[in-house]
């Protein structure tokens, strides 16, 4: 099992910056893949940013240039840096991890292939 905490959320104005953690315990190790996703209302759990088990990142075309995903293997953490937040950045955002693998683990924007999630934290931009 794969336990994951994730931190950093609260209510920003519009221009402002947050970074979510996702600290990791359990049968976790770099070998697995992990990625950030938002809850909407009403709406499906959808990704935000994702990195594979090498370290590659990639973004949705709403986040580009204003979300980074990193992560620091030593302390097991996952990272969101969230700068010039926008209104519509408003969601609850959970991080999430699937694996191990052997080799390599591919990032993925499937909600099907992560089984381990956080609680989730929200995020509120105001203007």
């Amino acid at each position: 099992q794969v336990q994951l905490v994730e931190s950093g959320g609260g209510s920003v104005q519009a221009g402002g910056s947050l970074r979510l953690s996702c600290a990791a315990s359990g049968y976790y190790d770099s070998t697995y893949s992990m990625g950030w996703f938002r809850l909407d209302p009403g709406k499906e759990r959808k990704g935000v940013a994702v990195v594979d088990s090498e370290g590659n990142t990639n973004y949705q075309e709403n986040v580009k240039g204003r979300f980074t995903i990193s992560q620091d293997n030593a302390k097991n953490t996952l990272y969101l840096q969230m700068n010039n937040l926008k209104p519509e950045d408003t969601a609850m955002y959970y991080c999430a991890a699937y694996g191990p693998a052997n080799n390599y683990c591919p990032a993925s924007y499937s909600v099907a292939d992560y089984p381990y999630w956080g609680q989730g934290t929200q995020v509120t931009v105001s203007l």
